[in-house]
């Protein structure tokens, strides 16, 4: 099975009509070396590709595969709306409150203690979102900040 079957399957699967944008947007969802996109990162790439799809088509695509499931949209503070594709993994996250980058990360020390909090307050927890802000330092900036 080739890589756009697999995508159009996916399509299908969520409900929803297998069309060129819906195609294109997935296909760079899922390529992407960064996980969180907003709307115009999405469509910059696809000008790079050379589509003519227009950013409202993006952001209705977009909210389209939110509402089938098939993304997450977030809104850290201070940011725009930023889109990945739901894996359903549960992993949290960290937002650089300078350049806006967002890493994800996963805890099993921080997830059993959670579940032992909703325990203890009498709660069967059924999901949680953590969400860190702080400054993202380059480890190689650090390393020649510290010889210097």
């Amino acid at each position: 099975m080739t890589h756009n079957q697999t995508i159009s399957q996916d399509l299908r699967k969520a409900g929803l009509k297998v069309t060129l944008p819906r195609l294109n947007i997935l296909e760079i969802l899922e390529g992407a070396e960064q996980h969180h996109m907003s709307a115009e990162d999405v469509y910059k790439a696809l000008l790079k590709q050379g589509s003519d799809v227009g950013l409202a088509t993006v952001y209705r695509v977009l909210t389209q595969f939110e509402a089938a499931g098939l993304v997450t949209r977030h809104h850290f503070d201070g940011g725009q709306a930023i889109f990945e594709l739901d894996t359903g993994d549960n992993h949290d996250h960290i937002v650089c409150m300078k350049s806006g980058k967002v890493s994800e990360f996963k805890d099993e020390l921080i997830e059993k203690r959670l579940h032992e909090i909703a325990e203890e307050l009498g709660y069967s927890l059924t999901d949680h979102k953590i969400i860190l802000y702080g400054v993202y330092q380059d480890k190689d900036e650090l390393a020649e900040s510290s010889i210097s």
